[in-house]
């Protein structure tokens, strides 16, 4: 990603709500994204294959993936993800409600580069959001 470019977010999440609060605390950055939002796990690898509906989406810079998705889970779509050659340098922060050490050690094994746990607050959530932005706004991403 070049400095004057805008970075570009997969977010999967079937949550309304939590969209909501994420594209909100987005805005609020002063990191410019560009986002791009997955309703379930099909439709993130849909998305990253570009395939059908998604043929024109770019690739993303960094994937903000929630784990309880419809059609396929997150840890399966994170592992989908790190075994494709072309999509396994993008960096994906698993960003879900699940506190069990089992769902963190299977992401971090599955490739994650992150793994957060979102709060019930939604002040707090998006303080969250705005710091992975901060983050990856400082942090190198890989060649594509």
């Amino acid at each position: 990603m070049h400095s004057l470019e805008k970075m570009k977010v997969l977010v999967v999440e079937d949550n309304p709500n939590d969209v909501t609060i994420i594209k909100r605390a987005m805005r609020k950055s002063d990191v410019k994204c560009e986002l791009y939002f997955a309703r379930d796990g099909e439709e993130a690898l849909d998305t990253l294959a570009q395939k059908g509906e998604f043929e024109d989406t770019p690739r993303p810079d960094l994937i903000l993936l929630d784990i309880n998705l419809p059609k396929i889970n997150g840890l399966e779509v994170l592992a989908k993800i790190k075994e494709d050659e072309r999509l396994r340098r993008i960096p994906v922060i698993v960003l879900t409600i699940s506190e069990r050490e089992e769902d963190m050690v299977k992401a971090y094994d599955s490739g994650a580069a992150s793994y957060m746990t979102k709060p019930v607050d939604s002040k707090d959530f998006e303080r969250l959001i705005q710091t992975v932005q901060d983050y990856w706004k400082i942090a190198r991403i890989a060649p594509k």
